[in-house]
């Protein structure tokens, strides 16, 4: 898409829509309520809904799925782009990547490289301090791998004109738009339409926003940055948004078109998504937020999570009366730490420091590490000047040379040998240390997909025809194809739940066994649950680790009774009651068919007893 010349404006802009909806189920604190298979079926009905691109990854996805430890975010990315046609999105921070520290150029590099031949094809790049200087590499590698390239600014600093002086050099990277991206709902409707027009003129380029806010303050701003000549929209189906603070995509779909700016989204595929969602989310009470933490949050321009954060703090100090004192600290620490914004992760490093300032009763008599980094330049450069007396102060205290520890390649692919397969797992170790290795080796240790058929007696030859045989079934569409040679039946299956194709290697002797009707339920009312796809059993979440639930045990709605893996995929079933576990009729590790009796579950009157 071309810009347009400075000191223009478009005014007749018809502005297109961007789900967000699956990276924000995908990362806490939704990650794990709904099942895999249940998540593609979602990007396939989204697909059909007319948006822009579907952003289905970011920081948090990543993060979630590698500390949950059941399922590569790289695997989900592939599944997805697999089911869709629809571009696909990834939410990055600059140099940051996926995390919380700056790292070196050629992990950046590689990761960019690594998303695009996975699937993804827009990245939204934005960085902490809005400095241009830290979305080089990362912009580099996004034209390098021939991705499209939204520059994101994030508002929240008082420090305008930093804001805007980015803007005007942002150009130089070579992206499609700017994106004015609001994590904190701080932004106000007129103000967005100030800004929109204001970025758009100094830079020449597409203006897009990406905004949150309590109540339909995200849609008030969304209407009116739409009628500034926004080209751009992020939003979410209903009921993620409404767990989440986001725009609605039904909404703003409905509010463009009244305005005569038809962003052509189908909103009767938006409701058909959100009752999907609404099956798994919709009892469940998300991040309860109350009016003592908006309040603060509003009057002071301060973001939720920073004073819910704050907050939960105190309690734990049995402090909590000095919460305003901590609130009115965090805006002097931010304004002597040069006036960033705070969007994670550097609104956690300025709360941290506030709260050690105030608890201690002595201003930076210590200092966080990240805020000495922060100070030292290692973050990248805040929109406004530091304080002297704090530089001087972490200078005193040696702080680390400015500039993101190097990364040994070579180092940490010799010691992941037998454990990571691929660029892309070596990159999660990288950026995720333990918690990728514990990941990893889950994934290993439960000899996922492919890498099943050895374990099952199967030679490479016969390894390689079923992989054949998935591929057959996996282009043309074909329901169900069946194998038998030497004593071994092959079944390859395509699901209507997930859509994923997954072989199961039995013994023509075991077949008999496998194929007969599973054991009639119970006279005494007890619900049944039942797989709801072809695939393996695991009654743990790792091996070594005790079983989610153990017969006569007692659950809760929602609470996850086991996993079924197809194809590297990893889908948690959960208990659709609270009761008693009466029965487990699959042993761990035992291949299942579509609608075979997994467990048999107690209904009880009220909350089990723990």
């Amino acid at each position: 898409m071309q810009g347009y010349p400075p000191g223009t404006i478009r005014s007749e802009v018809v502005p297109k829509l961007v789900d967000t909806s699956i990276r924000v189920i995908s990362q806490e604190p939704l990650a794990g309520a709904i099942p895999t298979a249940q998540v593609l079926h979602l990007a396939e009905v989204l697909d059909r809904a007319g948006f822009a691109y579907l952003e289905v990854s970011g920081g948090g996805t990543f993060d979630a799925a590698v500390r949950r430890g059941v399922e590569s975010p790289w695997e989900r990315i592939r599944a997805i782009k697999a089911r869709t046609k629809t571009p696909l999105a990834l939410a990055i921070r600059g140099r940051f990547l996926v995390g919380n520290r700056p790292l070196p150029d050629e992990l950046v590099r590689r990761f960019v490289l690594c998303a695009a031949q996975s699937g993804i094809t827009v990245f939204r790049l934005h960085d902490p301090l809005n400095d241009v200087e830290n979305l080089r590499v990362a912009a580099a590698a996004v034209h390098e791998a021939g991705g499209e390239l939204e520059a994101g600014l994030l508002y929240g600093s008082n420090r305008h004109e930093a804001l805007i002086e980015a803007a005007r050099r942002l150009p130089e990277l070579k992206p499609v738009r700017i994106l004015l991206d609001d994590p904190a709902g701080l932004l106000q409707p007129h103000r967005a339409g100030q800004l929109v027009k204001e970025l758009g003129e100094v830079s020449g380029l597409p203006v897009g926003l990406y905004a949150q806010g309590a109540g339909r303050n995200g849609l008030s701003v969304a209407i009116e940055a739409a009628r500034a000549g926004a080209d751009l929209v992020g939003s979410a189906i209903y009921p993620v948004a409404l767990a989440g603070s986001r725009v609605t995509g039904e909404s703003a779909a409905e509010a463009f078109a009244g305005i005569g700016a038809d962003s052509g989204v189908d909103i009767d595929v938006l409701w058909e998504a959100a009752e999907l969602v609404d099956e798994f989310i919709g009892d469940t009470t998300v991040a309860p937020l109350s009016p003592r933490i908006a309040v603060r949050s509003a009057r002071l321009r301060i973001p939720v999570g920073v004073v819910a954060a704050i907050d939960t703090q105190l309690r734990a100090r049995d402090e909590r009366s000095r919460l305003d004192e901590v609130l009115s600290e965090v805006e002097r620490v931010r304004a002597e730490v040069g006036s960033p914004p705070l969007a994670a992760p550097i609104g956690t490093i300025v709360a941290s420091q506030a709260l050690v300032n105030v608890l201690s009763a002595s201003r930076y008599s210590t200092i966080v590490d990240e805020l000495q980094e922060l100070v030292s330049g290692r973050y990248g450069k805040t929109p406004g000047p530091i304080d002297p007396a704090l530089t001087r102060a972490v200078e005193h205290l040696d702080a680390h040379d400015a500039g993101p520890e190097e990364v040994d390649f070579e180092a940490i692919r010799r010691e992941a040998e037998g454990l990571a397969a691929s660029e892309e797992e070596l990159l999660l170790l990288a950026l995720f240390g333990s918690d990728a290795e514990a990941l990893l080796r889950s994934i290993r240790e439960r000899a996922g997909g492919f890498e099943t058929l050895g374990a099952q007696g199967v030679d490479q030859g016969r390894a390689d025809r079923i992989r054949s045989v998935v591929d057959i079934v996996q282009e043309t569409g074909v329901g169900e194809i069946t194998i038998e040679e030497d004593g071994t039946r092959i079944s390859v299956r395509r699901t209507v739940s997930s859509g994923a194709a997954a072989p199961v290697a039995i013994p023509a002797d075991a077949a008999a066994e496998l194929d007969a009707p599973v054991s009639a339920p119970r006279p005494s009312g007890f619900v049944r649950i039942e797989s709801p796809m072809v695939g393996t059993f695991y009654r743990s979440p790792q091996p070594g680790e005790p079983p989610f639930v153990e017969e006569g045990e007692a659950v809760s709605p929602g609470q996850t009774l086991c996993i079924l893996e197809a194809m590297k995929l990893m889908n948690e079933v959960k208990a659709e009651v609270g009761g008693i576990v009466r029965a487990i009729h699959v042993q761990n590790a035992e291949p299942v068919e579509y609608g075979r009796l997994l467990f048999e579950i107690e209904p009880v009157s009220g909350p089990p007893s723990l």
